[in-house]
Parts: C-alpha cells; sequence; structure tokens
C-alpha cells in the first residue's frame, strides 16, 4: 500500500520532527571507577580486583587474551557496546603476571581495599586502588624472577657535545638485589653495553625514543618505556639522588658525572613511580670506569655464547658448561664476570688467587660448598622485606644465612694468609649482627607459612600477650567441636558437622536425608536453614553465631599480634641491611672462587699467566663447550694451541744490538704464555 502526500499551497511545508533522542546510556558505578583508575595508569594493563579474580577490561581484555591464550568474553554494555572481559584467578596470577611481563607488557594491580560487606551496607561500589605497577625491570617475587640471572632496570640519558660527539649516560639496577652501577660512553659503544649487561627493561626520554639515529636501536630491547624529559631533567639530578639515599649532599656518594647522575636519577624516580613510594634498599651508584672491561660487539658476543647460545637458551652456554656454582647469587656472579671480562691484571690475579686457595686444599673446599649450599638467597629475601612483599620464609632466609657465615667463617680459619678477595669475603661475613640471629631464631616456628597474613610462623612463648590471645581462640574451637557432639545427640543425626568456610564462617551440615528434620518443629526453633546444596543442607543457630564471633575476633586479635611482630623484626632487618647485603655477596664470592676451583681440578685446569703485554699464546688449549659435547658422544677431544702474539720486528745488526733488550724480550715471552 503506498501513502500519497499531498501539499496544501495554503500551508507552508513543516520541517521534518526528529524523533526524541534516546537518553544517554548510563555508566554504571563500576565502570566509573575503573575508567577513572585506568585514566591514571595509562600504558599498563589493569588487573582490576574482584572477588577471587583480577578482571580485565576493554582493549586490556583483547591484549591479554591474546597473550595469554585465555577465552575473551563479554560482559554487559557501556555507552551501547558490549564491553570485552577477560579473567584470570588471583590465585594463579603470578603464573599469567610471568608470562605477561615476559612478553614486555607492564600491568596495575588494582585491589580490593575494604571489605565488601562494608560497601553493600553504605550501597556503594567497593574501594579499590592500584597497590603495584609490575613491570618487566622492577621485579621481586621467587615466582617472577629467573633465581639464576640478574633482572636489571636500565636508564639510557644522552648529552649533546660539541662537533656532534654525543654521550650517553648508563645506569642499571637490580631491585630484588640491590645491585645499582652507573657508567658513560661514546655512542658508538652503546650497542656493546647493551649486549653486555642485557637489560629486562630500559627507561628513555620521549626525545631519545624518537630519534632517527638511537630510536630504532632502542625499539629493539625486549622491554622500553619511553618517559618525560622530566625523569632525566640533570639540574636535579643530584637532589633526587640524595634524597632516595638520605643524603645531605652527593660527597656521601659516588662521583658521578652529569650525564651519570642523570641516569641514576632516572632510574630511582621510576622505582619510585613504580613501586608506589617504597623504597627498595639499593646500593649506592657504583661507577664503572671506561675499559674497566672488555668491550665486545653485540654480534661477536652472540656467537661466542658466553651466556645464551643463539636459540637464545642457557644451555649449550660457556655459562652452563663451567657453572659449578651451588647458590643462585653465586650463579649470577659467575654470569655477570662471564659477560664483563676484566682488563687490569691486577684485578685478575687478585681473583685466580681466591682460586688458587681453593685448588690448593681440596678438603676446605668441599667444606666451603657444603655450608655454602645452606645459604639462601639473603640478597632477594631482604629486598622483599623492604618492600612489604616479604614473607616468614624470607625472615628465616636471613637468619639461616647469618648462622652459615658463621659457619663459613670457622672453616675459612684453617687459612693462615687468605688472599685478598677471601680476606676480604670473610671480613663482609662478620658484619651482620649475630644478636639479630638469636632474635630471628627466638621468634620463628619451625613450620613457617609462606604467607604472613596466614598466620602461625610465631613461635610458642616468644610473646604473653600473643599466647594468651591463641590460647583463647585455641579454647573456642574446643567449645565448637564439644557443640558439634551435643547437636548431635539432641538431633540424633550423627553425622552431623561444624565447618567453617569463608563465605558463611561457621555452620552446621547435614546429608539431604536429615535436612527435613532440622526443618520440622521442634528443631526449627533452634536450627536456622542457610543453605542447600545438591547432597547437603546447611544451618547457623543464635549459640553458633555467638561462639563465631568470639573465635574470630580471637583469632583476628591473635594475627594482629602476629603482623606487629613480623614489622618489628623486619624493621630490625631494614637497619642492618648494609651488613646483609655485603655478606649476600660474600657468599656468591666463595661459591664463584670454590666452583671454579673445583672445574679446574675435575677437567685438570691450569692457571693462565696474566700481563699488561699483547701477547697471546696457549698450549694445549680445550674449549669446554666442545669437549663436554665430544665427552658426552664418547669421542676424545684434541687439545690445540694458538699463538696470536705480535710479531717482533726484526733484530738489529749484532754490534748494535743492546744484551738488556734480548733479556726483555724473553722475560715478557714467558710471562706471556697462557695455558688453559
Amino acid at each position: 500500500m503506498h501513502r500519497v502526500m499531498t501539499i496544501r499551497p495554503d500551508i507552508p511545508p513543516q520541517p521534518d520532527i526528529a524523533a526524541p533522542a534516546e537518553p544517554p546510556a548510563r555508566v554504571s558505578p563500576m565502570m566509573e571507577q575503573y575508567h577513572e583508575i585506568k585514566a591514571a595508569n595509562p600504558g599498563l594493563l589493569l588487573f582490576y580486583r574482584m572477588g577471587d579474580f583480577y578482571e580485565l577490561f576493554f582493549e586490556d581484555a583483547e591484549i591479554a587474551s591474546r597473550a595469554l591464550g585465555i577465552t575473551l568474553t563479554k560482559r554487559g554494555k557501556h555507552l551501547g557496546a558490549d564491553i570485552p572481559m577477560c579473567g584470570v584467578p588471583v590465585e594463579r596470577s603470578d603464573d599469567y603476571l610471568h608470562r605477561l611481563i615476559a612478553l614486555g607488557h607492564r600491568v596495575a594491580v588494582c585491589e580490593q581495599t575494604e571489605d565488601p560487606a562494608a560497601a553493600r551496607a553504605r550501597k556503594s561500589v567497593v574501594r579499590r586502588d592500584v597497590v603495584r605497577l609490575i613491570t618487566p625491570g622492577t621485579l621481586t617475587e621467587d615466582t617472577l624472577l629467573d633465581a639464576r640471572a640478574n633482572n636489571y632496570l636500565m636508564a639510557i640519558a644522552r648529552t649533546r657535545g660539541s662537533a656532534g660527539v654525543d654521550r650517553i649516560g648508563l645506569a642499571w639496577i637490580d631491585i630484588s638485589t640491590g645491585e645499582f652501577c652507573v657508567t658513560e660512553c661514546a655512542t658508538g659503544e652503546l650497542s656493546a653495553t647493551l649486549a653486555r649487561i642485557n637489560p629486562n627493561e630500559a627507561i628513555v626520554s620521549d626525545a631519545l625514543y624518537s630519534d632517527a639515529e638511537l630510536g630504532p636501536s632502542l625499539r629493539e630491547l625486549a622491554a622500553v618505556t619511553p618517559l618525560t624529559r622530566d625523569v632525566f631533567d640533570s639540574a636535579t639530578a643530584e637532589r633526587r639522588l640524595c634524597d632516595y639515599f638520605a643524603v645531605a649532599t652527593m660527597d656521601g656518594l659516588a662521583a658521578l658525572s652529569r650525564l651519570e647522575a642523570a641516569a641514576a636519577a632516572a632510574c630511582v624516580t621510576y622505582v619510585d613511580r613504580t613501586q608506589l613510594g617504597k623504597r627498595p634498599p639499593l646500593s649506592p651508584p657504583a661507577r664503572e670506569a671506561a675499559g674497566a672491561t672488555m668491550a665486545i660487539d653485540p654480534a661477536t658476543r652472540a656467537n661466542l655464547e658466553l651466556t645464551r647460545t643463539l636459540g637464545g637458551e642457557r644451555r649449550g652456554s660457556l655459562l652452563d658448561a663451567i657453572d659449578c656454582t651451588v647458590t643462585a647469587a653465586g650463579s649470577r656472579l659467575l654470569a655477570q664476570r662471564l659477560a664483563a671480562p676484566l682488563t687490569d691484571e691486577a684485578a685478575i690475579a687478585r681473583r685466580l688467587d681466591a682460586v688458587a686457595a681453593f685448588v690448593a686444599d681440596s678438603a676446605l673446599r668441599e667444606q666451603i660448598r657444603s655450608a655454602l649450599r645452606a645459604a639462601p638467597d639473603m640478597a632477594r629475601a631482604l629486598a622483599r622485606l623492604s618492600l612489604g612483599r616479604g614473607g616468614p620464609r624470607d625472615l628465616a632466609s636471613l637468619r639461616d644465612g647469618v648462622s652459615a657465615a658463621d659457619q663459613v667463617l670457622a672453616q675459612l680459619s684453617q687459612l693462615a694468609q687468605p688472599p685478598h678477595d677471601i680476606a676480604a669475603a670473610m671480613a663482609a661475613l662478620r658484619r651482620p649482627s649475630r644478636d639479630l640471629c638469636q632474635e630471628l631464631a627466638r621468634a620463628l616456628a619451625d613450620d613457617l607459612p609462606l604467607l604472613k597474613r596466614d598466620g602461625g610462623f610465631v613461635r610458642d612463648g616468644y610473646e604473653a600477650a600473643l599466647d594468651e590471645t591463641r590460647k583463647l581462640r585455641d579454647a573456642s574451637r574446643l567449645v565448637v567441636a564439644a557443640m558439634q557432639a551435643r547437636y548431635a545427640d539432641e538431633t540424633g543425626v550423627k553425622g552431623l558437622k561444624i565447618r567453617h568456610n569463608n563465605v558463611l564462617g561457621y555452620f552446621v551440615e547435614v546429608t539431604a536425608q536429615h535436612g527435613d528434620r532440622l526443618m520440622a518443629p521442634p528443631l526449627n526453633a533452634t536450627f536456622i536453614h542457610r543453605q542447600t546444596l545438591a547432597g547437603q543442607v546447611r544451618f547457623t543457630t543464635a549459640e553458633l553465631g555467638e561462639i563465631e564471633a568470639k573465635i574470630a575476633n580471637a583469632g583476628d586479635r591473635a594475627l594482629g599480634l602476629e603482623l606487629d611482630i613480623f614489622d618489628r623484626l623486619a624493621a630490625m632487618i631494614d637497619t642492618a641491611g648494609d651488613d646483609l647485603r655485603a655478606a649476600a655477596h660474600a657468599f656468591a664470592l666463595l661459591d664463584v672462587a670454590t666452583a671454579l676451583a673445583k672445574l679446574a681440578v675435575s677437567d685438570n685446569y691450569v692457571r693462565p699467566e696474566v700481563d699488561g703485554s699483547l701477547a697471546f699464546a696457549i698450549e694445549g688449549g680445550r674449549h669446554p663447550v666442545v669437549e663436554q659435547a665430544l665427552k658426552r658422544a664418547g669421542e676424545p677431544f684434541i687439545a690445540n694451541a694458538c699463538d696470536l702474539s705480535p710479531v717482533p720486528p726484526p733484530f738489529p745488526p749484532p754490534q748494535a744490538r743492546p744484551l738488556q733488550n734480548l733479556t726483555v724480550l724473553s722475560r715478557c715471552d714467558s710471562l706471556a704464555r697462557r695455558r688453559r
């Protein structure tokens, strides 16, 4: 049917009447909160806590679902469009975080900061806030870290020099161990330095990130974060460093160039921002002198397969072939040394002296290695405690570390004249307070939970107030057990149980066949129905509610007292942080020296002769990786020689040849020969 419209000439045309506009879609309070928190953390994936899950929404959900291989779903609508969503369970979140961080993502963890019951009471959304920013270079948890590798955050700063000669300032830290180093290099040396340090995350200025010359190579790093210019401001660098280390002037720190200070200040500023004001105990920045280590370009380093194979694996590398260390800290130190060979013959000699001492005394070597096996990773335990992420087992790690220090010192006392590096390690092992160790031993129980919130980590008898509160809590639980027996007799239901969960609290549970009995007179006057499941029916009673309140109050008071004790012990450890870090480094140094000594004895390696000349000669040389591969295949390795020494100039005529020159040449040739 067609509709015909007639336009009367006496009536002017009327404008089209638009349909009434639809009211704008209402934004839910939860989505309003989410967008507010997300806007405050741009560039990060927001893990938004909802009950037992961390949820991700919108673009974050799409990125995470692809990266983690989890299902992308939808939750309601926002401004008329479906809301993409995915989630991960809280108890398995570390696994998912590890995968995201390994892919270079950064994550903001948003927790519920109040009891949902309180929010329901005032009819509003649960309060939430970001409690931590997780980035590849700021990890401290064992579950997120490789125990045998450093996790470096690096800051890269640049200054324009005259005649187009630019300089680069570098600072790198491992907040999980407290290491902090700085150096300065030419632009052409940057790629070799980056390949040596291999940072897990780099921060650069916006201008450097967009630079036509350096930007492309920087963007190839595993994770690079461009930041605003103020983070790299050299004019405020010294003030920020002094503020972080709580010193009045830079006199208390290493003498840094203006460029090095700018990079170091950028590091601590980024740490402050990502840790939300919690400051890990970093060592003062140690300045690495130019030329202190051998410069190896990235291509050569990759082909040498020093710490990783060309496929990116540790297995099959030189490090894997020679690593006989027994601690994670020792393995990290060995990797550092292998990646950065020294150029100073005196420093090399000190390291070789330490190895030689343990080669000469096999009994002492094995005693030290046995004691080191009991030494925990003190540096990383200390970092977690300082950031409020530590647990009772971290306290125990430091207790056990000081105990292991005493054992090692007793064994090293056998050395009449310990070499320089071993003597320095012995001095460091004496530094931690033994009173602190005794206090930790008195306070900590034998069986410790992973998390402090689980309680039960303080030893009975350590604090009277805690013992009394525990007795009250435990006595209340005995009352519950007696109540269960009485209810079973009164109802005639022998299988009646009083159980507990985090949702209902304490409740009476019977099988479905007995549920009707408790809901019928006269028992329904005592038992109040709470929940019906497939095979069970759950009830509560006024009496059980009163007992539950007493148990909860006693349990909360006991946990509160334990947490106070934990904080007190953590504060004592923080005060002794420098001494504990020194002892941790001493353990690593001794581990490397004894491990190399073991390798030298088992594989018949000899000490090289190192001097300052250009002579380089090897007799009977063997490649550890190749030799081990052939040994596994049952084939022999044929040792070979190599001489890369400079060709000496032709001798002058006999009548003009000074006798002393012959002596010098002969001595240099003798000292320069190296054997492996």
